[in-house]
């Protein structure tokens, strides 16, 4: 079965970097949109970058744009989130999660209702 299992989080203070990991198994197409989402206590699922199989097209939130940057390495069935310059408010759980698409396709959406599958996440906490 498909799954998504996270790491990488943690504590650390504002300015400073963290890379997250997120291994995936079990898919059954060569065709999907993977990516990052985040929840903060009280607040929404959000989207913060996603990433197409098809040609590697990426999609960033405005709150993270020049500071995020999501990579894949297929040889290792593996998806990356290096985050930059953390600020506080990036502090949230962090969830894997993937939207299979079993066709050729030429879009991108990072919506959390469009995921398929996900992974339990990982807590990311930025303070001094």
């Amino acid at each position: 079965q498909v799954q998504l299992v996270e790491s990488g989080g943690g504590l650390v203070q504002p300015g400073e970097s963290l890379m997250l990991s997120c291994a995936v198994s079990g898919f059954t197409t060569h065709y999907y949109i993977i990516g990052w989402f985040r929840q903060a206590p009280g607040k929404e699922r959000e989207g913060v970058s996603c990433i197409s199989s098809n040609d590697g097209t990426t999609y960033y939130a405005d709150s993270v744009k020049g500071r995020f940057t999501i990579s894949r390495d297929n040889a290792k069935d593996t998806v990356y989130l290096y985050m930059d310059s953390l600020k506080p408010e990036d502090t949230a759980n962090y969830y894997c999660a993937t939207d299979l698409v079993y066709y050729p396709f030429d879009y991108l959406t990072c919506a959390a209702s469009g995921m398929d599958y996900w992974g339990n996440g990982t807590l990311v906490a930025v303070s001094s």
